[in-house]
């Protein structure tokens, strides 16, 4: 199956700064990648570069364009927070501006689409409350229901449990998960929360010391990968059945 994503010898960064050097892998259909590593080490760069947003220094990412790769993007909620004096229906209309034509207003199809999409994410009340009023975990679940509206073909998310207590953070990964394995979207993401990553993904990307390293998550998130990773001891190890690293 053709990839929908892939990196030939790329490098990242911003000027004459390379953060992530000599990138090459492929984002194929069905994928569910996590990517993981210390503040600074270009995980975000990294997603900004799938989606277009950032170009690469040097190398070719090639995106596979006939209908098949359409991203939906949910950011780090504090990118978002004070740009919106929008209601969160609003918000989420903004994900079914790509799918319609020039100068095309919505429809009522799509807001009932939009109206299913927080629906799944439990805050259909919230239709017409204002964005800026939400709390963090609502604002973060108003910007998922948002990339969702798109009708993606590739999910990218950059810290999705931010601001999230315990239930809130199962609730939106076991979703995600949901998307992944009953309607087969490939999802990529960011997290610090090491424990959502390898509990939920399928393969895990390594951002640090310049490079990009990808393996299947059982064979990655090791204590000895992680300490040298984070450079500080890292122990992973199981809890009635949940893995968990401290």
């Amino acid at each position: 199956m053709k990839p929908l994503v892939v990196f030939k010898d790329v490098s990242l960064g911003y000027g004459r700064r390379v953060v992530l050097k000599s990138i090459n892998f492929s984002i194929k259909p069905g994928d569910f990648l996590g990517i993981v590593g210390p503040n600074g080490a270009g995980k975000t760069t990294l997603l900004k570069s799938i989606l277009g947003i950032a170009k690469p220094l040097s190398g070719r990412i090639e995106v596979n364009d006939k209908g098949r790769a359409r991203f939906g993007y949910v950011p780090q909620r504090q990118v978002t927070d004070n740009i919106y004096p929008l209601t969160v229906l609003e918000v989420v209309l903004m994900g079914r501006y790509g799918l319609l034509g020039p100068l095309r207003s919505p429809t009522r199809h799509d807001v009932d689409r939009c109206m299913e999409c927080l629906g799944h994410l439990g805050i259909t009340e919230l239709a017409g409350k204002p964005y800026r009023d939400l709390s963090g975990g609502q604002k973060q679940r108003t910007l998922i229901a948002r990339a969702l509206a798109s009708e993606p073909t590739i999910l990218i998310l950059d810290e999705p449990t931010t601001d999230m207590d315990v239930a809130g953070e199962r609730a939106i990964m076991d979703f995600i998960r949901h998307l992944h394995d009953e309607h087969s979207l490939t999802i990529v993401m960011v997290s610090h929360t090491l424990h959502t990553v390898i509990n939920y993904v399928k393969d895990v990307a390594f951002a640090g010391d310049g490079r990009v390293e990808i393996a299947p998550v059982e064979q990655a998130i090791t204590s000895e990968n992680l300490s040298r990773l984070y450079s500080a001891p890292v122990s992973v190890g199981e809890i009635a059945g949940v893995k968990v690293v401290v």
